[in-house]
């Protein structure tokens, strides 16, 4: 690859082989944009109000909570740097912060994606133990063991995203664009391929994998259950509602980790066998774009899997919505002055019931 002598020496400049890589710079830079700042949007709102629900409660966590908490931070934290990708994608494809804010987002980028995928299989494998082998392995499901497990996941997590420090994320196109964290720019690192196809399988591959057999076991546990008459009305709902879980996990990673992991898989063997031209590059680029932008939505997705999988949580946040609302509504009634004592009183009645029932479900949520 050649290099230049007049830029910048810590961005890499492309050869001319396929200028066509961003040709669909035009659209992009407007359905892009718009696409990430709904997913910032509805993910940090989402989020936070998760992490509002579940901080007074910390010290009274189960296991399946403990997760969510994980799988919550984890996307706040990745919304918290979209505004610099929404900045990135209106400009065209262009980086003007350099190469150190650009892997610094790129390993935000990929430890959300990694301890989504992660923290989602302990999450299913938390409600196989719950449902399944309640007795045997309740050990495993012990706030202190569990909180064990998040550092280790953490650790994991770390351990396949730093490499990326390591490598080139900017380079510099025609027309002086700079690009972050596009395929392009790895072409040069040596034995891509097997690195990128071991990335798969051991970040998608395997949990995956656990995933669906915890699925599947859990549906069939669920089944001889109803068949032999057994399930009693409270644990009825406890199963249905790790049927739930489940089900959101396996949508989460159809809708959203599939499709990128399956792109990349395939354009790696590609590889593998033949160097592919410059067409092909252009639509596994143009590909990507969209893969990517589907497994984002996954910080907007997470927080329904945080409704099915934690006690009281969507009781709790459907108070609070209707408080607000109540609130809101009161608030109208004071600044009219034709309202009737009487239609006052009963907005009074109102709100001293909702916050009768937002104490049964705090109850509930400490239990």
């Amino acid at each position: 690859m050649d290099e230049t002598t007049d830029i910048n020496p810590s961005v890499n400049v492309t050869d001319d082989t396929c200028p066509n890589l961003y040709d669909h710079r035009p659209v992009a830079r407007v359905l892009m944009p718009l696409h990430y700042t709904i997913v910032f949007v509805v993910g940090l709102f989402g989020n936070a109000l998760a992490l509002h629900v579940i901080r007074p409660n910390l010290r009274k966590m189960n296991s399946t909570t403990l997760y969510s908490a994980n799988l919550v931070v984890s996307d706040i934290l990745f919304s918290l740097s979209l505004p610099l990708r929404v900045m990135y994608y209106a400009g065209g494809f262009h980086w003007p912060l350099g190469e150190l804010a650009c892997k610094a987002t790129a390993l935000v980028f990929y430890i959300n994606t990694y301890a989504g995928v992660n923290f989602m299989t302990c999450l299913s494998v938390d409600r196989f133990i719950a449902i399944v082998l309640p007795l045997r392995m309740a050990r495993f499901r012990r706030v202190q063991r569990v909180k064990w497990v998040c550092v280790a996941v953490w650790l994991l997590v770390l351990a396949q995203t730093l490499p990326l420090l390591s490598m080139p994320m900017t380079n510099k196109e025609p027309g002086g664009y700079i690009t972050c964290m596009e395929y392009p720019n790895f072409e040069k690192v040596p034995n891509l391929p097997f690195m990128l196809i071991g990335a798969v399988f051991l970040g998608y591959g395997i949990p995956m994998v656990i995933i669906l057999v915890c699925y599947s076991w859990l549906l069939s546990k669920l089944h001889v259950s109803a068949k032999n008459n057994n399930l009693a009305e409270k644990s009825g709902r406890i199963k249905k509602k790790a049927i739930g879980v489940i089900c959101c996990v396996i949508l989460v990673f159809v809708v959203c980790y599939t499709p990128y992991h399956v792109d990349l898989l395939q354009y790696m063997i590609r590889k593998l066998r033949y160097k592919p031209d410059c067409a092909e590059l252009h639509d596994f680029q143009i590909s990507l774009h969209f893969t990517v932008s589907l497994m984002n939505l996954n910080s907007c997705l997470d927080p329904f899997i945080y409704f099915f999988a934690c006690k009281g949580y969507k009781k709790k946040v459907m108070n609070l919505l209707r408080r607000q609302v109540s609130m809101s509504f009161s608030s109208a009634v004071r600044t009219s002055p034709e309202e009737s004592s009487r239609d006052l009183d009963h907005n009074r009645i109102r709100l001293n019931s909702r916050s009768e029932h937002c104490s049964t479900y705090q109850s509930e949520l400490l239990e």
